[in-house]
């Protein structure tokens, strides 16, 4: 027996403006006054500003102007150069690359909204028949179905920051969601367009990042085919596979026919996806476990609530996300978890299972998850509020001294109109809560509104209040000016010794510094970074070989690790 019972009253869709609204909510605090962060922000806009000013050459192989970056695929950069190419004449070039992640979130917001959608009106999917009638249309319970399947995607924690991030897992996220909307597709139409659809998912997803998700999640749906539905089977062998290997071959023939002397790239690249598997052991097994218990709230309990709930049930909308995520949970076993990156491709399937845990989700689980949001989430977002004042007053004394030390130097600024966004988002906060706690709706997607509603809550008031003291210690922009000024007009050019892929696009975007080749001979400077200098104790610094002449050296003041020195050579 099924386990879901509604009326067609629990199945109120969220009207479109809202739904839309609170994603542009989500996404668009940090494109504004945002510079490019020390993490793979600043690393994957210098590659995309190095396609959009650079050779076609550029374009084919990732590199920071001159350094290849064989970590990821060209997707994601290539779809950042554009919109500087479109738009960087007019907002500059940080913000238009920027505003790639508006693009890679809609993809993935789109194809976690469809998924949900697609296996919602199945009839396997839908509630119990009332005796005196009164259930759902089925369009009518898929579409809500969606709804709360999105407000899940976007209530993830792990989800957040990589999100904003103009690096290539923020596109992988979302292809890993497009590939389980064209997957289901293909289950439940069987369709040749289906078929095409999944295989241009897969082959984009190893352009974006690499080959190992794909090939997991290849396999996954290739072993549900053979079990649920051999016509889908002879469909992704015929036509998905094809297309999936195709793409990507066809960006390596490119770059061998137009620039062999790049060929070792391809090989560098395949080197990367390779070095990010390891073998996999019980301490392994630990941290992932423990990663994916903040990593993927909300959506993991409900997840596991729906397996169980639907566990007599033979039906698509749980074997799917659940032969996917156990395929993808099998490969972060053998995965690095660098970042946690990895832990990224399991969101989409965990949040399309969890959708269907929500309908058979017990009142005291709802309230459970609904205090834990409330108490948490207001916590740190009083939290963000009460840092915010004492920096710019100096009470709590203790606060504020805390938030300085992190930042020496650091002084405050205070903008209105961030003042206000602040304040009206909390105000919408209370109002939310109000209606959430006073009316007690019957709305499928009241488990998890005010999980997604806290979340950009407090992420918004970090990219209002809190945006100037983030750029101070996670930007280069003050290192970068002070090497320009050691620099003349009609230099030749820099060679970078030890300066990571970050730093190196963040001094040639905001410096700017033309860095050369390390076996340059004709650059007169060279750059040098060095970490853990304070820690060893180095308090002077010596010449290289006897060619070079120290002209500066220095650090961010928010970082005691890096170092940077700053030698002119005298005869390059």
């Amino acid at each position: 027996m099924k386990p879901v019972r509604l009326s067609a009253a629990a199945t109120l869709a969220l009207p479109r403006w809202g739904l839309i609204s609170l994603c542009l909510l989500y996404i668009l605090p940090g494109i504004l006054r945002r510079d490019p962060w020390k993490t793979d922000d600043a690393a994957g806009f210098g590659i995309m500003w190095t396609m959009a000013h650079g050779s076609f050459s550029d374009w084919l192989v990732p590199n920071i102007v001159g350094l290849p970056m064989p970590q990821d695929g060209p997707l994601a950069f290539w779809i950042g150069a554009i919109l500087i190419k479109l738009f960087g004449w007019l907002t500059g070039d940080a913000f238009a690359a920027r505003l790639s992640t508006l693009v890679f979130f809609a993809i993935g917001a789109a194809a976690v909204w469809r998924t949900g959608y697609v296996l919602g009106r199945r009839n396997e999917a839908q509630p119990l028949k009332l005796a005196f009638g009164g259930q759902p249309a089925p369009r009518d319970y898929g579409r809500v179905l969606a709804d709360g399947g999105l407000l899940i995607y976007a209530a993830c924690l792990g989800l957040l920051l990589r999100s904003h991030e103009t690096a290539a897992p923020a596109l992988h996220v979302s292809l890993v969601a497009a590939t389980f909307y064209a997957a289901a597709c293909l289950f439940d139409t069987t369709s040749r367009r289906a078929a095409v659809g999944l295989g241009f998912s897969l082959g984009l997803l190893v352009l974006a990042r690499g080959w190992a998700t794909p090939l997991a999640l290849c396999l996954s749906f290739l072993i549900l085919s053979a079990w649920r539905d051999r016509n889908a089977l002879w469909q992704q062998l015929s036509i998905t596979l094809p297309i999936a290997c195709a793409l990507p071959l066809l960006w390596i023939a490119a770059l061998q026919w137009i620039d062999p002397a790049q060929a070792d790239f391809v090989q560098a690249w395949l080197q990367a996806n390779n070095n990010m598997l390891v073998r996999p052991g019980l301490q392994g097994a630990g941290v992932l476990v423990k990663a994916l218990v903040w990593f993927a709230w909300p959506a993991w309990p409900i997840a596991i609530w729906a397996v169980y709930a639907w566990r007599t049930q033979a039906a698509l909308h749980i074997q799917l996300p659940v032969v996917g995520a156990v395929a993808l949970l099998i490969l972060c076993l053998f995965s690095t978890l660098s970042g946690n990156i990895d832990l990224l491709s399991l969101l989409p399937p965990l949040a399309i299972l969890a959708t269907f845990g929500l309908p058979t989700f017990k009142r005291g689980a709802i309230n459970a998850v609904d205090w834990f949001s409330v108490m948490t989430l207001s916590a740190i977002a009083g939290f963000i509020w009460l840092g915010w004042i004492a920096k710019q007053t100096g009470w709590p004394a203790q606060l504020a001294k805390n938030a300085f030390k992190l930042a020496p130097g650091f002084q405050p600024e205070f903008n209105i109109i961030s003042l206000l966004v602040a304040l009206a988002t909390t105000i919408g906060w209370l109002l939310l809560l109000r209606w959430r706690l006073a009316r007690r709706p019957s709305v499928l997607w009241r488990a998890v509104v005010l999980s997604t509603g806290g979340v950009i809550l407090c992420w918004l008031l970090l990219m209002t209040l809190w945006l100037p003291w983030l750029n101070y210690g996670k930007s280069y922009a003050s290192v970068a000016e002070k090497i320009a000024e050691k620099l003349p007009e009609n230099y030749r050019c820099v060679i970078a010794d030890g300066v990571g892929a970050a730093q190196r696009a963040s001094f040639a975007y905001l410096g700017p510094v033309k860095f050369g080749a390390l076996s340059d001979t004709h650059c007169e400077y060279v750059l040098v970074q060095d970490t853990g200098l304070r820690k060893k104790g180095v308090t002077a610094l010596k010449k290289i070989d006897g060619e070079m002449t120290l002209l500066w050296q220095g650090r961010r003041a928010s970082d005691r690790d890096e170092s940077f020195r700053l030698f002119q050579r005298k005869s390059p």
